[in-house]
Order: structure tokens, then sequence, then C-alpha cells
């Protein structure tokens, strides 16, 4: 279990079309968010979906491949690590954010069309 130090498993739907960037240099990094969902039967036995939304981002050739054949909808399962940082608005409020990034992406859906990337 020492190996296990900061990883994400999640598979779901991605919620809007991948946002790229272009960075100085060239590199590219990716946003999307991905919507996954739980099922459970609450107090009264009816059934009950809790969605839960993570951004996700990933660099370099990932990105790029992400922003060719990923669109609003897809099924996906990403590997990757969790990570927070902050920044300032405009208006000079701080904001904090959590993010998932993607070391790993496969591609879900119609049978025989997954493909991993890494």
């Amino acid at each position: 279990m020492s190996t296990l130090k900061n990883k994400v498993q999640l598979i779901g739907n991605v919620g809007n079309a991948p946002e790229v960037k272009t960075l100085e240099g060239g590199k590219k990094v990716v946003n999307f968010s991905l919507a996954t969902n739980e099922f459970y039967k609450n107090s009264d036995g009816e059934k009950v979906q809790n969605t839960q939304w993570h951004a996700i981002v990933a660099w370099g050739r990932i990105a790029e491949i992400v922003a060719e054949y990923v669109d609003k909808g897809k099924e996906v399962a990403i590997e990757g690590k969790l990570t927070s940082r902050s920044y300032e608005t405009k208006e000079g409020e701080k904001r904090y954010v959590t993010e998932v990034v993607a070391d790993e992406i496969l591609l879900l859906g119609i049978k025989g069309e997954q493909n991993a990337i890494e």
C-alpha cells in the first residue's frame, strides 16, 4: 500500500465539450467536467441517484487526443492524481480549485471502440 499515495480512478460522462488551450511553447492543456453517478435506496425504499461533478485537466499528448476524440456526453474512465490550487480573480477574491490531473484516459462506449490514452 505504500505505493498508493495520490491516485484517483473515475468512470463517468463528460459534462461539457473539452476546452483546449495552447500555451507558450506549443504545449496543450485541456479542461472538462466529469459526472459520476451513485445509486442507492433511501429509507422509503426509493432508488436515488447522486451525481458528483469533477474538474479534469489533461496535458500534452493526452490533451491533444481528448480534444480530438472526447465530447460532451461521452463515457470515459480517468486515472490520475488529485490536486488543489488557488488563484486570485480580477476583483481580488481568492478562489480555490480541486481537480484531477489525468495520467490516463480510456474512451468507453460502444463495444469494440475502447481506446486507452496514456
